[in-house]
């Protein structure tokens, strides 16, 4: 079977994943949920003029002149409007967010004032406009503010509150399933046996998809046995996954069985191996409306793996307008050698120069069970297939691992 190259495999993946059904989340639940559709201010902010400072509200023209006198009538608070309009040679003490009275066009700064019991002198000159936030500067009734497949930040939610609402339409979570598999695995804090490894792979990978948005199910770590990998996966459904991620048994040992699990479920291979390193035993199918991805059991290789192909599976499920990595250019920290046919994805050190130039250093070590090398890399370099010999300083292009 030929290798899959990494750009058919991504839209295999891909297709036909429509964004997930929209729900109401309250503000407090929203923060980094995405929105299912536009959304309206319901109001206009500040829905009248208002004050920007403490001062007095005045008539422009009567307070043009240094040392103008004007009486004042009254006083506005926030949330406590004036009675009535400011006349020829009036004032009126206002506060930051005060309502600015009919007949004023401008506030006079406390400090730029002299008071003298009801009246005040101008110390310098009133400028119509002048600290007056007009109604709507901030934003109208009706204007879109927040846009559909937008991931909202914490100041997404001030803005939404302050367009009055107190819940947001946005996507539901991708529930995605994480199924290990391996005899050798043993659970962190316990002492390996001979020959078996600490299980260190769901960590990074449940912590990455919650890191997009996604809800995970850890369904923890499945024999080398056809029945457990098969109850693995069957219990996948059972919690109605939208996604289940395999980690380890894709490959084509004797007791590489989660292909064949997958075949005897009824699961439609879509692909199995493509052409990439590090992850090429990597497989897809869907199992109903459940999208299956086996990834590797090597360390790197399913964090890597993950991150290309499920992340952009999770941000299509939300209905994202982000869904694929953004590539970087950069340049190369040291020499590399000529490739071979799978895309190469090198663990680099991403350093800048002080003019802005990305340089990215790849690790001497690009073993893919390496977690050490992962752990200080903060991107990968991409390297095509049959890519020639490249000298430090030459051009590559970079896609940054999440920090």
């Amino acid at each position: 079977m030929a290798l899959m190259p990494v750009a058919d495999a991504l839209a295999a993946i891909l297709k036909d994943s429509e964004p997930l059904d929209e729900e109401m989340a309250a503000l407090d639940a929203a923060h980094h949920r995405t929105l299912s559709r536009d959304v309206a201010a319901r109001r206009t902010q500040p829905p009248q003029a208002m004050s920007a400072m403490d001062g007095y509200a005045v008539r422009a023209a009567d307070a043009a002149a240094v040392h103008a006198k004007l009486r004042v009538i009254g006083e506005v608070a926030a949330g406590r409007p004036f009675g009535r309009a400011i006349g020829p040679g009036e004032a009126a003490r206002i506060f930051t967010g005060g309502v600015i009275p009919d007949g004023a066009d401008a506030v006079v700064i406390q400090e730029d004032t002299v008071a003298d019991g009801n009246a005040i002198t101008v110390t310098e000159a009133a400028v119509t406009g002048r600290h007056i936030r007009p109604a709507g500067v901030d934003f109208r009734q009706g204007d879109v503010l927040l846009k559909a497949g937008n991931r909202l930040t914490d100041r997404d939610l001030s803005l939404a509150a302050s367009m009055n609402y107190p819940e947001l339409p946005v996507r539901r979570r991708p529930r995605v399933a994480l199924l290990a598999t391996g005899d050798e695995l043993v659970m962190p804090g316990n002492e390996p046996g001979p020959g078996q490894i600490v299980y260190s792979n769901g960590y990074a990978l449940r912590a990455l998809m919650r890191r997009e948005g996604a809800e995970t199910i850890d369904l923890g770590v499945a024999a080398d046995t056809m029945a457990a990998t098969t109850a693995g996966i069957r219990a996948a459904r059972e919690v109605k996954a939208d996604i289940l991620v395999t980690t380890g048994g894709a490959s084509v040992g004797d007791h590489d069985l989660v292909k064949k699990a997958l075949d005897a479920e009824g699961v439609a291979i879509a692909f199995w191996k493509i052409a990439m390193r590090p992850g090429k035993p990597m497989m897809h199918g869907r199992l109903g409306s459940m999208r299956v991805v086996g990834v590797p059991g090597n360390p790197v290789s399913s964090y890597v793996c993950t991150y290309l192909f499920v992340v952009p599976l999770i941000r299509t499920l939300l209905g994202n307008t982000l869904i694929h990595h953004r590539r970087e250019t950069a340049v190369l920290g040291r020499n590399l050698a000529a490739n071979d046919v799978r895309e190469d994805y090198l663990r680099a050190v991403i350093e800048a120069r002080a003019d802005g130039t990305l340089v990215a250093n790849p690790v001497n070590h690009q073993d893919s069970s390496l977690l050490a090398n992962l752990s200080r890399s903060q991107g990968l370099v991409i390297r095509p297939p049959f890519a020639p010999a490249a000298k430090a300083g030459s051009a590559c292009e970079i896609l940054r691992l999440p920090e």
